[in-house]
């Protein structure tokens, strides 16, 4: 059973344009009905100054008085009042005497007959305006006085038929609804072509659905756990979410919202990333404490409107890739020393067959006192576990490619003597990436070594790694520890990673990052200082 579906509520564009057609519709109603009222009280006036001026001028008139003092005033006023009322276009004149009785009149009929309407004022030399319904219908009217020697000899009454003046706002009213009607119509095709385009924008949605999208937009961007952050058209920012703001370093306090990427204080890779107008996939670029994995993608509607940019925090994810690189270089120093453990077996054995015991014997002593001493060169300068672990895998690693790498006379870190906020990740981080760096630059050069220093003191741990490879050049001194510069050709991972994964971890644990020329060899010396937050004095 189907149910009949509920009509689906108006657009907020066709609600706009329902309520823009009526205001408009109001407005010019009332701005007509306005100007009526005003018209009809200004015609009315007019008539009335029209009326007054017409009846003046007549009293005023010599020859008007001239005729009112002969035997028959009639046939000389008659006449002039027809005259005139033609050329002052009024509806009509008439001249009575003091008492009202007629000498003209429109219709001769009237004449001699007494004037309908008040006549009182005018007989005590004033001047007046009424409306009055007389013989011709209503009509707005003037009568005055006819003086002679300050005394009254006769009356003049000239008015305008009130049918006459409605014609006359009649015609300015027809024409002002015109007007009207087309200004109505200009305002709702105005409203139309503005509407369709606010339509367009809104996607027909309504107000309701409108408040639901914000509604669901504001959720889903505060539970996205990734940092969101979208940039207008100026690359300012219009918006960035709890997890954006948390993974740039921009805490809620700030109000970052219209401020230019370029002035958040992004590192400089970073920033260059975010104002390219071309999309970047999986970048990864470092901040002060995090490596980030950062998307941007341009929105585009006929013109560039802006960027959306997605950040992925992955750097617990680098650092156990970190851990994991480490851990396959180990197995692969393993397999080769077992490679090697194999080879030297079979020696012993040829020696064996051979009659050769003592031979035999000697080899194997030799071999086995190698890797001791290796073994114990290296724990008996370094027995912090997680360090020694480090630099007997990398020592193997390094002798693998060629590269011989010794431990200092100098170094001296006992187990114990690190503090718990030290972690062995960050530990392996800086100087696991220090030696691979060494070992790269040193492989190939003649005498091809790397020397590890670690110690400690009383405020701080040294971590110092020089090599026999080509050294940096000064100009290079801080570029070396950017993510993505390399003096080496990119491998298939890419390269410029690692050196700036120690700054950042340097940079985190507050120590210090220098590198200079080796003053054994010509080449680079790496030094890490971290501050030691808790005393040292407790590992015997």
């Amino acid at each position: 059973m189907r149910f009949p579906s509920l009509p689906r509520p108006r657009s907020l564009a066709a609600q706009l344009f329902a309520m823009q057609a009526v205001l408009i519709a109001v407005v010019v109603a009332g701005y007509a009905l306005f100007t009526y009222v005003s018209d009809q009280r200004q015609a009315e006036d007019a008539a009335t100054r029209q009326a007054s001026a017409v009846a003046r001028s007549i009293a005023d008139s010599p020859s008007v008085r001239s005729a009112i003092h002969t035997p028959a005033p009639t046939r000389e006023l008659q006449p002039y009042a027809l005259q005139v009322m033609r050329d002052a276009n009024v509806d009509f004149v008439t001249i009575m005497n003091p008492s009202g009785i007629r000498w003209t009149h429109p219709d001769e009929k009237q004449i001699g007959k007494r004037f309908l309407g008040h006549i009182g004022p005018a007989q005590h030399g004033r001047t007046f305006t009424e409306t009055y319904t007389g013989t011709l219908g209503a009509s707005v009217r003037a009568v005055t006085p006819v003086q002679e020697n300050g005394r009254v000899i006769g009356l003049v009454s000239a008015g305008i038929k009130v049918e006459a003046i409605s014609e006359r706002v009649q015609d300015q009213v027809t024409a002002l609804f015109g007007v009207a009607g087309g200004t109505l119509l200009l305002g709702a095709v105005g409203t139309y072509v503005i509407n369709a385009r606010l339509r367009r924008h809104t996607h027909g949605m309504n107000a309701t659905e409108l408040s639901r999208m914000h509604d669901y937009h504001q959720a889903a961007l505060h539970a996205v756990r990734e940092g969101l952050l979208m940039l207008d058209g100026q690359y300012r920012v219009a918006l960035i979410n709890d997890g954006g703001r948390e993974l740039l370093g921009v805490g809620e306090e700030k109000d970052v919202i219209g401020t230019s990427v370029a002035d958040l204080g992004l590192p400089t890779p970073l920033t260059g990333a975010l104002l390219s107008s071309q999309p970047r996939v999986d970048e990864v670029h470092l901040t002060a404490s995090r490596v980030l994995v950062v998307n941007t993608s341009p929105v585009s509607g006929g013109e560039r409107r802006g960027t959306v940019v997605t950040l992925r925090d992955v750097t617990e994810l680098q650092s156990l890739m970190g851990e994991l690189d480490s851990e396959r270089g180990f197995t692969q120093a393993l397999r080769s020393q077992a490679h090697e453990a194999a080879n030297r077996l079979h020696t012993v054995v040829s020696l064996i067959e051979l009659g050769r015991a003592r031979e035999a014997v000697e080899f194997a002593t030799a071999e086995l006192e190698l890797a001791q001493a290796l073994t114990d060169q290296v724990v008996a300068a370094v027995s912090e576990p997680v360090l020694a672990a480090l630099l007997l895998g990398k020592t193997a690693q390094a002798n693998e490619r060629g590269v011989e790498l010794v431990v200092s006379a100098d170094s001296r870190l006992d187990d114990g003597l690190l503090p718990s906020g030290l972690s062995a990740r960050d530990l392996v981080t800086v100087l696991g990436n220090l030696i691979d760096n060494a070992v790269d630059a040193a492989q190939g050069s003649v005498g091809a070594g790397v020397t590890v220093t670690a110690y400690a003191s009383a405020a701080e741990l040294v971590l110092r790694v020089s090599d026999t490879g080509p050294g940096v050049d000064p100009a290079h001194a801080d570029l070396v520890f950017q993510r993505g510069f390399s003096t080496k050709p990119a491998g298939p991972g890419g390269r410029g990673l690692g050196l700036a994964l120690v700054r950042q971890a340097v940079t985190r644990l507050d120590g210090t990052l220098t590198v200079a020329e080796s003053e054994e060899a010509d080449g680079a010396e790496f030094e890490v200082r971290l501050p030691l937050r808790t005393s040292v004095g407790g590992g015997g």
